[in-house]
């Protein structure tokens, strides 16, 4: 296992803007946003008959929600690609969805302020519920066309190979005297 460095120097919790998602081997370009990594626990009442009467609480079945990737609409095709591999219309009886690889494993890498990786997360099986190709469309609106994916997922754990970067620190120039 890996040994955790403690940053004595780090007071402030990494920032939300500086992050890349990595699949297949290389970083999607443009991703926006990501929502969050979140897991549910059921939680299992159960009481014994000779109990006071109050439940007994103990963890039941996991679940892990959807994931949310957000980017800007470009000729890149990355997006699209992977969700055709779900369903892919007029393709033919038989090839609409595409069994051996609709499913990816991913990388979400956070960075702290100076560009250095910080933390990373692994998420497992993903595959694409929900595709949104185009936003809609308004003439009389001053934003970014954005694509959507929706990614279901069975779990996600954090990379613990990653260890926290040693920051660096600016020297300052010494001043001479004239």
């Amino acid at each position: 296992m890996a040994q955790f460095s403690v940053n004595s120097q780090r007071f402030d919790p990494y920032k939300n803007f500086k992050f890349r998602v990595k699949w297949d081997g290389r970083y999607v370009a443009g991703i926006s946003k990501v929502g969050a990594l979140k897991r549910t626990t059921e939680v299992v009442k159960h009481r014994e008959g000779g109990d006071p009467s109050s439940d007994r609480l103990s963890p039941g079945r996991s679940t892990y929600e959807a994931i949310t990737l957000e980017r800007g609409v470009t000729h890149d095709t990355e997006f699209e690609k992977w969700a055709n591999k779900v369903w892919n219309y007029g393709s033919g009886l038989g090839a609409e969805v595409s069994l051996k690889d609709f499913r990816k494993d991913l990388i979400i890498e956070v960075y702290n302020e100076a560009g250095q990786l910080a933390i990373a997360y692994k998420v497992y099986r993903a595959w694409v519920s929900e595709y949104q190709a185009l936003p809609e469309l308004d003439a009389n609106a001053n934003a970014v066309a954005i694509q959507t994916l929706k990614l279901e997922n069975e779990g996600w754990e954090r990379d613990y190979e990653v260890s926290e970067p040693s920051e660096p620190s600016f020297v300052e120039p010494s001043v001479s005297s004239f």
